[in-house]
């Protein structure tokens, strides 16, 4: 049983870990209900809901790495709201990462807390940030968004933990590489895998 807050627990074999890459998992995750998207909003909504269409899960989880300047390298942050950072159609009169002609709001507030960590807003696109100077979102990602839409629009419960592993500044390309590693550990304490792998 994992527990995510004082309301909401769920049995580990319901849910279904998402990562973009398998290096975000390392072997830590082999055991469980594990997807590997790929890198980008695409690949992460046609992977999910081919998933979801195979074995609807209870929970959706969405571990991996992110670029922050607000949160320290090597934080693990939870991120309970969502914006798409590279749609911009304000030429035509809309508003920055609003989506044209939808009911989607520019900040998609569909993240489940959990209790112990840091609150953060995920700025998600198809680019790897490395200037990243506004306060909208603390967060950024590749994929994030995209499995939050979906998860909202089938009513699954989403729960989306980023390991800071770069500030999404001009050194993040060389910091990325160093550090991604180490957040297949970081989530492996968080979730006790291991201890539920021997206890099986």
């Amino acid at each position: 049983m994992i527990t995510i807050n004082k309301d909401q627990q769920f049995l580990i074999e319901n849910i279904l870990f998402v990562f973009a890459l398998e290096m975000e998992a390392g072997e830590v995750f082999n055991k469980q209900n594990s997807l590997f998207t790929g890198i980008g909003k695409v690949n992460a909504s046609y992977e999910l809901t081919k998933a979801i269409c195979q074995k609807r899960p209870d929970l959706i989880v969405n571990l991996g790495t992110a670029g922050s300047s607000q949160f320290k390298k090597g934080d693990v942050v939870c991120c309970t709201q969502f914006v798409q950072r590279d749609m911009d159609v304000r030429g035509l009169g809309f508003e920055l990462y609003e989506t044209p002609f939808s009911n989607i709001p520019l900040v998609l507030n569909y993240g489940l807390p959990m209790e112990g960590f840091p609150e953060g807003i995920c700025g998600t696109g198809d680019n790897f940030e490395m200037e990243h100077n506004t306060t909208q979102y603390n967060v950024v990602d590749m994929e994030a968004y995209a499995l939050a839409t979906i998860a909202n629009r089938e009513k699954i419960p989403f729960l989306c933990l980023k390991y800071i592993s770069d500030g999404a500044d001009d050194t993040a390309a060389e910091d990325w590489p160093v550090l991604v590693h180490k957040a297949a550990v970081a989530f492996g304490e968080i979730f006790q895998i291991n201890a539920i792998q021997l206890s099986e």
